[in-house]
């Protein structure tokens, strides 16, 4: 029986009234008592005046038992002599109260879990010969008493003292939270499933796939608690800039996200760790919102598989194969919903057709209609969907962000580490990207920064340059070469050359792509293998169809089977990468032409103009940007994709690549987030035809939200989304870009510019940019100590926001202490407080954690400081301590 199930699940509203009688109501005068009691004194079962017979002890102490037990389901478990002698129990120990030697006050400050121990283990005899069930049923509902005993100091009119204030307040927080919890408690009947369930969970998403790392003898697959890099999302702009949290905390403030990634960055990953955070017992106290919710993983490829409907909940399951479907009891899946149990994460929105996109919106619109307080992440691609795609839904939207330097340092010293191989190699490689622009900028997604670790490594330090060089390297590696350097080939087995695996795979990736697929049956495959082999004697000779197919799956390293039935690629990018060759190798350009406006052929576009030769991409090219036949926005999204090409067109007409770029030109400045999106994939080329700032949004005085006239505001937008797409881009060519707005007004402007600043060269950076924007109203952000450093030699800055790990005497001797004046940092860093008396004219303190509590009582040595900031739904202990002039703020500032 789960103990967390058991007796927890009395509600507060069932509680108190019971637990009431327990105490001696007060008498007249009683609230001028300034001091603290005795606990005996209060009892109302105990002396000569009691009101509270030992036969009332019992009923109240039946009653919390027999409510525990209907509320959970024990009733049917339990024996009634069982259920009988735990109600003793729990008399007994509620009993124990009246020989208790301690006041009030230090029954609250040792806690409702301190108190129910004491009383337990003065009354250990209560439940000698209980079975284990009973014993936990005793704890329990014993935990929750004493809870709501402690509720009930807490409101007593002599309980004044002003030490006490914020226990008071942090009690009745645990008493919300409690039943927060209590309500996302599976029944016993439930409870058996869901832990087969959760341990299904952390089987199937609780690793990963990183390619190239079995080149090095170490195994194929990365443990996600190893793995997981937290990487950062960013939201819409508010006046002060864009909201940016972690990635793994885009649920906790918020029910329904649409989270919007490139294809590698991370979307799919970040869905496995909210599923199997979730699913943990013990959680890390950071991710302590996903506790009790059970994670419905839905990839919409696979549960869109030859062209099924999308299931109903019932089918979620199933649809996806779980092995134990079946076994669910019947209307778990509609109790859990009902409940707001649910973690549904729908992965994949660019994964099915275009055109089935609105069916998947109706879908989704009709589950949260029946299921509204569940917590819901949809996954795309960032050209999938428009802006504001679910906005009548009440979803947020965010964006992930491209890995910063010292998350890509992080993962490649990760990817060594977990290979086994020096940290020589990772140092090198570091040297690497940041001294080659393209390979840097390329290095900013998880997918290719693993590539690039994998083929570094295979080639001894050689690493091609460029996107197609880069996949070309990694199909041979993983094709070929893996294979030859294990030795895996024996006589009498079959050998299929790279180039004839090549050619076999890509007629599989064409199909899918020209069919609107992620998925292909297995079936199919094999018989387009069969079609095929005909034509490569040489293979055709070696086996059948199906012995080919098998082969392609073992020893390719890019297909996988989801299912029995079905076979797709490890990721969409090779699918894209080989089906692109395919197509031009089968000079199928009007057929490309003819799809270009569809979102899920763009990466197929883009390389197909790689693998094209001169003439051929003048040919796709000029189709791309001559086409007549689809509205203004998909002719824009066209001529801004013709410009995402030239990168890619190492030969091409000078003519054609102008024609090409001044299409694109027309479209700039960018005026939305969609806009930017869309040149950043562009590429650095955009970087030449960003322009620099209208004079009207520049100047001495900040501009003022409610001042601002719908000219000013249209001048501000473009200046903020130019800057958006030239720090996403993040080359050393767009420092020259960004230096132009470095004396913007708009603190949207200048808050993206210092956020930028670990997406750059540090010192080249912030003497071009960061030395000269104004620090009216916004924060500076450190993410490491040369940038702290920097900021000292700039004279400081009077606000300041730690975004990395610092010691504190880092922080001290690194920080100019007279201008600093606003102060935000992550609790880690803090423990006690008294380290800040160092800054003389501090006034706020902004303090950001995930935790529900945190002790603040150390910054009553901070004489300066006026207020304390910290995240809604954290308690701030201590705060008696605080002198009157300091205020406490459950607030963040925008950031």
């Amino acid at each position: 029986m789960e103990p967390a199930a058991i007796g927890a699940r009395l509600a507060s509203s069932v509680v108190s009234p019971l637990i009431k009688k327990l105490f001696l109501s007060e008498g007249p005068g009683a609230g001028l008592v300034d001091k603290p009691i005795r606990v005996s004194a209060l009892i109302s079962f105990r002396g000569e005046k009691r009101t509270l017979s030992d036969k009332d002890l019992h009923a109240i102490a039946e009653e919390l038992v027999r409510r525990a037990a209907q509320s959970t389901g024990v009733e049917d478990v339990l024996p009634t002599f069982e259920k009988r002698a735990v109600a003793n129990a729990v008399a007994d120990s509620l009993r124990v109260m009246g020989t208790l030697d301690m006041e009030d006050v230090q029954a609250v400050r040792l806690g409702h879990l301190g108190l129910s121990r004491r009383l337990r283990s003065q009354s250990r005899p209560a439940t000698l010969g209980l079975s284990s069930d009973a014993v936990t049923l005793h704890a329990s509902v014993l935990d929750t008493a004493c809870l709501h005993i402690l509720n009930f100091f807490t409101q007593r009119s002599t309980f004044v003292p002003r030490t006490l204030v914020e226990q008071s307040r942090s009690i009745e927080e645990l008493t919300l939270k409690i039943d927060s919890l209590i309500a996302r408690a599976p029944s016993p009947a439930d409870g058996p499933f869901e832990d087969r369930y959760a341990g299904y969970i952390a089987a199937k998403h609780g690793k990963l796939s990183i390619f190239g790392l079995d080149l090095s003898g170490a195994p194929e697959t990365w443990r996600l608690d190893a793995a997981y890099l937290s990487l950062d999302a960013a939201g819409e702009a508010t006046s002060t800039g864009p909201v940016l949290l972690s990635a793994d905390h885009v649920l906790a403030g918020r029910n329904r996200v649409l989270l919007r990634g490139v294809a590698g960055s991370g979307k799919t990953t970040l869905v496995q760790w909210l599923a199997v955070s979730a699913g943990q017992k013990a959680p890390d106290e950071r991710l302590l919102y996903l506790y009790g919710l059970v994670p419905f993983v839905l990839p919409l490829r696979t549960l869109t598989r030859g062209g099924a409907t999308l299931p109903a909940p019932h089918e979620f399951l199933s649809a996806v194969d779980c092995p134990i479907a079946a076994l669910q009891p019947p209307g778990w899946f509609d109790r859990v919903l009902r409940a707001g149990r649910g973690l549904m994460l729908i992965d994949g929105i660019d994964e099915i057709p275009e055109d089935d996109r609105n069916d998947a919106r109706r879908w989704l619109r009709e589950l949260i209609s029946v299921y509204p307080a569940n917590r819901w992440l949809v996954t795309s691609r960032p050209s999938a969907v428009q802006e504001h795609w679910l906005v009548n839904e009440e979803f947020a939207e965010l964006d992930l962000a491209p890995m910063s330097r010292d998350n890509i340092a992080e993962f490649v010293e990760r990817w060594h580490k977990a290979a086994g191989i020096s940290d020589q190699y990772a140092n090198e490689l570091l040297r690497a990207i940041r001294a080659k622009q393209d390979l840097g900028r390329l290095a900013t997604n998880p997918l290719m920064c693993g590539l690039i670790c994998a083929l570094h490594q295979d080639r001894r330090g050689y690493l091609p340059e460029g996107r197609k060089e880069i996949y070309d390297a990694a199909l041979s590696m993983l094709l070929f070469r893996r294979d030859r350097e294990r030795g895996v080939y024996k006589s009498g087995s079959i050998y299929i050359s790279e180039a004839h695996h090549i050619q076999l795979i890509q007629k599989l990736a064409y199909w899918m792509i020209r069919n609107g697929r992620s998925e292909m049956d297995r079936g199919d495959a094999v018989d387009l293998l069969g079609q095929a082999l005909p034509m490569m004697p040489k293979v055709d000779e070696q086996g059948t169809a199906e012995e080919i197919y098998r082969y392609l799956l073992v020893r390719s390293g890019l297909l996988r089977e989801p299912s029995a039935d079905s076979m797709d690629f490890i990721h969409r990018t090779f699918q894209d990468y080989l089906g692109a060759k395919a197509a031009v190798e089968g000079l199928d350009f009007d057929f490309l032409i003819a799809n270009a406006h569809l979102d899920q052929w763009e990466d197929v576009i883009r390389m197909a103009v790689a693998h094209a030769r001169p003439t051929e991409r003048t040919r796709l090219l000029t189709g791309l940007i001559r086409r007549d036949d689809v509205s203004r926005h998909g002719m824009n999204r066209l001529h801004l994709l013709a410009a995402a090409c030239l990168e890619h067109a190492t030969e091409l007409d000078p003519a054609v690549r102008m024609e090409v770029q001044q299409r694109a030109a027309a479209l700039i400045p960018p005026r939305s987030a969609d806009q930017s999106r869309a040149l950043t994939e562009v590429g650095p080329v955009v970087l030449d035809l960003l322009p620099g700032p209208r004079e009207a949004a520049t100047g001495d005085t900040p501009l003022v939200p409610e001042e601002v006239s719908p000219e000013e505001q249209l001048i501000a937008d473009e200046a903020y989304f130019t800057v958006l797409t030239a720090t996403r881009i993040a080359t050393d060519a767009a420092i020259t870009v960004l230096a132009r707005y470095r004396g913007h007004r708009d603190p949207r402007v200048r808050t993206e510019l210092v956020r930028a600043w670990s997406r750059f060269d540090t010192d080249l950076y912030g003497r071009e940019v960061v030395a000269h924007v104004s620090e009216e109203s916004i924060y500076f952000p450190v993410s490491n100590l040369r940038e702290l450093r920097a900021l000292h030699d700039f004279g400081g800055r009077s606000r300041i926001k730690v975004s990395g790990e610092f010691t504190t005497a880092d922080f001290v001797n690194s920080c100019r202490s007279d201008p600093l004046t606003h102060l935000w940092v992550d609790a880690g860093m803090g423990g006690t407080w008294g380290w800040l008396h160092n800054f003389p004219h501090l006034r706020s303190l902004t303090i950001e954690t995930p935790l529900p509590h945190i002790d603040v009582s150390s910054l009553a040595q901070v004489l300066s400081l006026r207020t304390i900031r910290v995240p809604e739904g954290t308690a701030a202990v201590g705060m008696d301590r605080l002198p009157p002039s300091m205020e406490v703020v459950r607030e963040l500032p925008p950031a």
